[in-house]
């Protein structure tokens, strides 16, 4: 049919039809398959926004085995420890990642494949990326020993696999891990059912009802995030909608390609819209083609949102940002601010299916209407549970009194104008920096393992691009005093050990950390001496 000629995904230029994408999905299906992945096996795909990294999801997904999104900016610690834990056969890894990895790859006895962002382009970008890149970095360094093979490689050996590839599975069997802080701020491995990924694809196209077939969305949001894979990527593909797909945020090329291809879908963060209000290149950018532009996985504040609003009428769009939540344990997309009650600063109404109620902090009790409590969502979307951790789970999924499941969010909020739901607060520790979520927790820890800190508590501070950002506050042992040096040691060390996208601001000395008439660190106090 006509369908399958239209475009699914559009690459620097380079357009793939659906008819091409199903093709390619069926060739990795049979490259997975010959490679003697199972029902159930877990692969990881550690990989920037390509195509490959899109037909690798459907094709794990169609083999009945499960796909598990690592971010590829994760430090080598945290890479060993999903490998580990999902007990993975196979990972797809950016190339340019390779070197830092190395030690580890070599580690442990796992089949790795190279992918790079350049496969997918046409020709003629290929030929400036890699005239770009071929300065910054040689690849004759890497060694195709047996369990490490180029992209061409693997994607050839399916020509080699001529048996069924199909499985049956049920709307129980997992398609997907995601990687998150979950509630409570340690690493969590979150297991998403073909069911609740399916799901949220419909609710998603009640939502957007004005998107129509051929329609285009520009999608920059991480696909190793609910809210990229889900929202960006798997809905549009079902509503026939186009994927302009690229491997990073730049606001350069952001403008480029809206002035150029005109999309009617952005999906964002709100540390993206900052940039974008802010830059230059968009002075003169007409967005007149938008129907809308969803913002999700952070709070956007109400003067964000006024701001936003008003730069889209300024700039020729006849509508205002709408905004979305939900937790990686909810698919990204729970609540939705539908037309009719996209109110400022507000959440907006359970997606359909889904229900939400706000209950007292840390009990199951429902509060009466306009009063603040925890947010918690019940719906088809919820998760299987945390990977390996029953416990956890417990926590997060528990059993009310009306015989539901709901899934504990850590957010506190209300409902009210009508049945508008509103975000306040979070219950939780959790420093959201441009839609990241990062764990105090975690920076403390690795400050507390130097041999000169006695103390240390990590704090979000206010930041104008980011949102938020961790300061550490440090008090040192007898015997160590505040020096530049010390202070490198530690800047060093957390950079060393934590993710990327970490980056923690400010390390302050301090003599001693204020404290609750429990004898627990004060961290209301801190953050006030920062307000």
């Amino acid at each position: 049919g006509e369908e399958i000629d239209l475009y699914a995904i559009n690459y620097f230029g380079n357009r793939i039809t659906y008819r091409e994408l199903f093709r390619k999905i069926n060739l990795v299906s049979r490259a997975l398959k010959y490679n003697d992945i199972k029902k159930g096996d877990v692969v990881s795909i550690c990989l920037p926004n390509v195509p490959e990294a899109i037909e690798l999801f459907y094709a794990i997904s169609k083999i009945g085995a499960v796909a598990e999104m690592v971010h590829p900016l994760s430090s080598e610690s945290e890479v060993e420890k999903f490998l580990n834990d999902s007990n993975s056969k196979i990972l797809f890894l950016y190339d340019e990642n390779y070197k830092k990895y190395q030690n580890l790859l070599h580690k442990l006895s796992i089949k790795v494949v190279l992918v790079g962002v350049s496969i997918s382009m046409n020709r003629q970008m290929k030929v400036i990326y890699k005239a770009g890149t071929f300065l910054k970095n040689n690849r004759s360094d890497i060694n195709f020993y047996e369990n490490i093979e180029p992209w061409h490689m693997f994607i050839n050996s399916g020509y080699f696999y001529h048996k069924k590839i199909e499985e049956r599975i049920t709307c129980k069997s997992p398609a997907l891990i995601l990687h998150s802080g979950g509630t409570t701020g340690t690493p969590k491995e979150i297991m998403i059912s073909n069911y609740s990924f399916n799901a949220m694809a419909r609710q998603g196209a009640v939502n957007v009802i004005r998107v129509e077939p051929k329609d285009k969305i520009l999608t920059v949001l991480p696909l190793f995030h609910g809210f990229g894979l889900a929202i960006c990527v798997h809905c549009p593909l079902c509503l026939k909608v186009e994927v302009i797909l690229e491997p990073k945020f730049d606001i350069k090329r952001f403008s480029k390609t809206i002035k150029k291809l005109k999309p009617q879908v952005l999906a964002g963060v709100p540390t993206m819209w900052e940039v974008m209000m802010n830059s230059s290149h968009f002075k003169n950018i007409n967005l007149a083609s938008l129907k809308y532009v969803i913002s999700g996985g952070d709070f956007l504040s109400v003067e964000a949102e006024k701001r936003m609003n008003e730069f889209l009428s300024t700039h020729k769009a006849s509508i205002k940002v709408t905004k979305g939540y939900g937790l990686s344990e909810s698919l990204a997309a729970t609540i939705y601010t539908f037309d009719k009650c996209n109110l400022l600063g507000a959440l907006g109404k359970p997606m359909i299916g889904n229900r939400v109620k706000i209950v007292m902090p840390y009990t199951t009790i429902e509060v009466p209407k306009d009063s603040e409590g925890e947010i918690c969502v019940t719906g088809p979307t919820l998760m299987l549970g945390y990977l390996n951790d029953r416990k956890e789970t417990k926590n997060v999924l528990k059993l009310h009194d009306d015989g539901v499941v709901w899934l504990h969010t850590g957010d506190v909020g209300k409902i009210s104008n009508g049945d508008v739901i509103y975000f306040t607060g979070r219950l939780k520790r959790i420093i959201v920096s441009s839609g990241f979520n990062i764990y105090p927790s975690q920076i403390e820890e690795i400050i507390l393992s130097h041999k000169a800190v006695l103390e240390c508590a990590v704090i979000g501070v206010k930041d104008s691009y980011k949102v938020q950002v961790p300061k550490a506050y440090v008090v040192l042992k007898e015997g160590f005093s505040p020096s530049v040096k010390l202070l490198a040691e530690l800047r060093i060390l957390v950079k060393k050990k934590s993710a990327l996208y970490v980056g923690l601001k400010q390390i302050e000395f301090i003599k001693e950390l204020p404290k609750t008439i429990y004898n627990k660190i004060d961290f209301k106090k801190l953050e006030e001496r920062d307000g």
